[in-house]
């Protein structure tokens, strides 16, 4: 595939995207966008004047695109509804479905700034294995396809404010997941969420990966012994057994069980009903939910999943492995396009510039599924379809004129004439009393 067939594939989505921005706006958003996209930022160690200066820009275009950037009048979700639109329009993506149900997964995802200064927030770092300061995004994606290449499609972002606790955001993703989700889509998140919080919030539709030490209750009072206080909790159901200090703790016999074959490996599947969490008495009026515990060969532990859906067992491990796409947006937007750096400061531009990364992460993925592969030399006999080769394809290409594209996307024409110019335009003057 040419160098020129990508560029124009590429401006013609982004323009497409950036049409929802104000004349002006639009070309600085264009831009950046751009850069990432050609992995300037790597260049410029996430440094955005740097990266525009690399892809060839003028120094007045990159002064307007980090005004753009900064200043200018735009929100992200608009942006994701044009790229919604631009997805439809082509039909190529497909979502994929697991007993009429599409798969949306949500996830926290954190860009670190252990250099920024002032009010931050802080998230968990494993490989720290400490809580760094961090912008704090919760990312939701519907899984899909491209041919025979897994694409997620990312659906909407939602900004962990300064001040905010771990609970508070959990509380306000899922509110936000609610008010977004159709009737053919079910919730599928790792084990960052409980089931208490997917109830709370009124999810209808999830599956939770559990801790292999979890425990529930049945939502049926036992028989009563005859002496002292009447029961108010139902039976205690313990997955899987354990052990502390010597003492093993023997698991509860399933309800039911079986097993089916999933690439060639046989899977053992148990599972337990009519639960309630630990702490909840019984009532009638309760969502009750069920555990379910798969032993694949391939993996040392057993996998555990919590769903209020009455789905077939495999249905169930296949929705959770489905799951798994969320987490490329973010890895598309920081080690793809090099925004695992950054060098903004201000509050508003600390959320933008992660935002429109994870946007244009997404969209180099489509595009590097949809286009042919694309080898990486004459070596290179069986190329993928990867983010990565279309990066560095376009990053040979040149910015084009956009005359052919969008008359609307171009500099803005304001009238600056009447406007205070150089140092009469910012100079301080003493108040008059």
């Amino acid at each position: 595939m040419s160098t020129a067939t990508a560029r124009e594939k590429t401006i013609e989505t982004l323009v497409y995207i950036v049409q929802v921005v104000g004349i002006g706006t639009n070309i600085s958003l264009l831009r950046i966008m751009w850069a990432m996209m050609t992995g300037a930022f790597l260049k410029s160690r996430g440094s955005v004047h740097g990266a525009l200066e690399e892809c060839g820009f003028e120094d007045e275009e990159i002064r307007r695109g980090w005004s753009g950037l900064r200043y200018g009048s735009w929100r992200i979700g608009d942006m994701i509804e044009a790229w919604h639109a631009k997805v439809a329009s082509e039909g190529e993506w497909e979502a994929n479905k697991i007993e009429s149900y599409r798969v949306k997964s949500i996830d926290i995802t954190g860009f670190w700034r252990p250099k920024l200064k002032g009010p931050v927030s802080k998230l968990y770092n494993s490989t720290a294995q400490r809580a760094l300061p961090a912008v704090i995004l919760g990312v939701m994606t519907c899984s899909g396809s491209i041919g025979e290449k897994r694409v997620p499609l990312l659906q909407q972002i939602v900004r962990c404010q300064v001040g905010t606790s771990e609970k508070e955001f959990h509380t306000e993703l899922l509110k936000a997941t609610k008010k977004s989700m159709s009737v053919d889509e079910m919730v599928v998140v790792d084990a960052g969420f409980t089931v208490a919080e997917m109830i709370e919030n009124e999810i209808e539709r999830f599956v939770v990966r559990g801790a292999i030490n979890c425990t529930a209750r049945k939502n049926v009072l036992p028989k009563y012994k005859g002496r002292g206080v009447h029961p108010k909790y139902g039976e205690l159901i313990r997955p899987l057994s354990r052990s502390y200090k010597g003492k093993e703790t023997a698991e509860t016999e399933a309800e039911k069980s079986g097993d089916f074959l999933y690439d060639e490996r046989t899977i053992r599947h148990e599972s337990w009903h009519n639960l309630v969490t630990r702490t909840t008495e019984v009532n009638e009026e309760n969502t009750t939910f069920s555990i379910y515990v798969y032993h694949d060969p391939a993996y040392k532990k057993p996998l555990v999943l919590i769903t209020v859906m009455d789905l077939k067992a495999e249905s169930l491990y296949l929705a959770y492995k489905d799951r798994w796409p969320v987490e490329h947006p973010p890895l598309a937007s920081k080690q793809m396009i090099g925004l695992h750096r950054q060098f903004v400061s201000h509050t508003e531009s600390c959320f933008r510039l992660p935002e429109l990364g994870l946007l244009t992460g997404n969209i180099l993925s489509h595009l590097a599924a949809s286009l042919p592969p694309i080898p990486t030399g004459f070596w290179d006999r069986t190329p993928k379809s990867t983010p990565g080769r279309l990066r560095r394809l376009l990053s040979r290409a040149i910015f084009p004129t956009l005359d052919q594209f969008d008359p609307e996307i171009r500099k803005k024409d304001s009238i600056s004439d009447h406007l205070p110019k150089g140092i009469e335009a910012h100079r301080r003057s003493k108040a008059t009393i």
